[in-house]
């Protein structure tokens, strides 16, 4: 056999090795093709574990929400305590003011009344 001989027979043989190849390359691009990055399962928990998520913000805006609500009543009620108190204050120095036993033995005298050796108690001692 010549060399020449020989060649034609390697070609068709190298000829057949590049179609095998080409062809099992092709297999393995559909292969990849085919091949899903995330399957329907994983999908599934990604959609629950996202809801989850979304849940546990919407708890806790809602949580804080009412919580700065009653953070604002109670601030309007101890508003409403410290001036209820500032009125009993004012209210508890009036009463001493017009207890006082020259204030009232004036009173009794421009109404007529007479005293006669008694003595005069502050009102407040009595309400006490």
């Amino acid at each position: 056999m010549s060399t020449s001989e020989a060649r034609k027979f390697q070609q068709p043989a190298s000829h057949y090795t590049q179609v095998e190849q080409q062809t099992t390359q092709r297999k393995e691009a559909k292969v990849y093709v085919n091949h899903r990055w995330v399957t329907p399962g994983e999908k599934f928990l990604y959609v629950v574990f996202g809801l989850l998520v979304v849940i546990a913000c919407a708890y806790v805006i809602h949580f804080s929400s009412n919580l700065d609500t009653m953070n604002r009543d109670m601030q309007q009620l101890e508003g409403q305590i410290t001036q209820q108190q500032t009125i009993n204050e004012n209210l508890t120095y009036q009463v001493k003011e017009l207890s006082n036993p020259d204030r009232i033995l004036s009173i009794a005298k421009e109404n007529g009344l007479k005293i006669q050796n008694t003595e005069v108690k502050q009102t407040a001692e009595l309400i006490e």
